[in-house]
């Protein structure tokens, strides 16, 4: 189990004059940059998402899990872990859907109209609007990312290079003789994650010196990460911390997550700014898409780091 001595760093986003060349940007930014190099993770404050919508958004998870397996199984993808995962013998706690552009209003009405032909419009605008208003956070996250390291010039490529995936997940409560493990520790090999939970907790982070601490976020806060993709392009300057989910009693949790995605065919590349004698190149340009197919594979499941063993550079 986690430590319970550790927290993450807590940084707030709700201040109204958190705007790009601002003393509070800077000195918000400065947190995140702090927080990322030593945890890969922090909580964010952040209240551009009304209550009621916080609220709705696990009314509407609690409806689509309820829903019968065969109907849940409609929910497919030709990509790595976008579609329905669930009744694995290795995690039988866990089970979780994607939504792919959950941001866009038609994309959300598509998803919607495979699980409930008839139509789900509460459905639908509560994953739209929830998507739609914490995208704002990981680009403002993301920006202040570029800005720390002093890539600005890079922006708008590296803003235009993602997709948004919205993965709604539901861990079973255990039973006594059941395993606690809700999710395997692995890193997220996408760029940036935001993660909003019920209050059942069971998030864990590893932590550079080696120690699971419990993640322990309040209502208000978003537990944001970075993932691979990301810890790639900027050449190791930030970490991407393995996590893992460990239940602690018999109630259910959910939790939902944002995930920004490197757009298919999109190269990743660390900067030339960011490589120099201090810090050698990390890692050869490689395509998220192609990355994720080798990370499904037995090799890839096997191999303690798939990003280092994929494209890592041996000196």
């Amino acid at each position: 189990m986690g430590s319970e001595n550790t927290k993450l760093p807590i940084i707030d986003f709700s201040h109204e004059d958190l705007k790009p060349d601002t003393l509070v940007w800077n000195q918000v930014k400065s947190k995140v940059h702090k927080a990322l190099v030593e945890y890969g993770c922090f909580e964010a404050s952040f209240d551009k998402i009304p209550i009621h919508l916080r609220k709705s958004i696990f009314e509407s998870l609690q409806e689509l899990f309820d829903l019968p397996l065969q109907t849940k199984l409609k929910n497919i993808s030709k990509k790595p872990f976008h579609g329905y995962v669930g009744q694995y013998p290795q995690v039988p706690l866990y089970e979780s859907m994607g939504i792919d552009d959950a941001n866009i209003p038609h994309k959300a009405e598509k998803f919607t109209q495979i699980l409930w032909p008839q139509g789900n419009t509460t459905f639908c605008e509560t994953i739209q609007s929830y998507s739609e208003h914490l995208s704002e956070l990981d680009q403002t996250i993301r920006k202040m990312i570029l800005e720390s390291l002093g890539v600005e010039k890079y922006m708008d490529e590296h803003m235009n290079s993602t997709n948004y995936l919205l993965r709604v997940m539901k861990y079973k409560g255990p039973q006594n003789n059941e395993t606690k493990l809700g999710l395997n520790a692995h890193t997220d090999k996408n760029i940036v994650t935001i993660l909003y939970q019920n209050e059942v907790n069971g998030l864990e982070v590893l932590t550079k010196d080696g120690q699971w601490i419990n993640v322990d976020p309040t209502p208000d806060t978003f537990t944001v990460m970075i993932g691979d993709s990301l810890y790639a392009w900027v050449n190791g300057r930030l970490h991407s911390p393995y996590h893992r989910v460990m239940m602690k009693g018999n109630e259910a949790r959910y939790s939902v997550g944002l995930f920004s995605i490197p757009k298919a065919g999109y190269t990743i590349k660390a900067p030339e700014e960011l490589v120099d004698e201090e810090h050698s190149l990390l890692f050869k340009p490689f395509d998220h898409v192609e990355f994720l197919d080798f990370y499904y594979t037995e090799e890839g499941q096997r191999c303690a780091s798939a990003l280092k063993t994929y494209c890592g550079v041996w000196i």
